[in-house]
């Protein structure tokens, strides 16, 4: 029986939690971060949890796999 592929891409940017919640990085926190609100900046230090309504694809995307 063929067996469901971990996207490799959903694992590099997702991780579960163990209450079954996903951590994700913030988007825009990589550069051209000058040109953003000291507030912003700091808003998206760390990392975020997803919301409810993503989260059955991420977990069906990760098949198992979320380290």
């Amino acid at each position: 029986m063929p067996k469901q592929k971990t996207h490799k891409g959903t694992k590099k940017r997702f991780r579960l939690t163990a209450s079954g919640k996903a951590k994700h990085r913030a988007a825009g926190t990589s550069h051209l971060a000058s040109r953003k609100s000291k507030k912003t900046r700091r808003n998206r230090r760390g990392t975020k949890v997803l919301s409810k309504s993503m989260l059955h694809q991420i977990t069906r995307a990760l098949a198992g796999h979320s380290s």
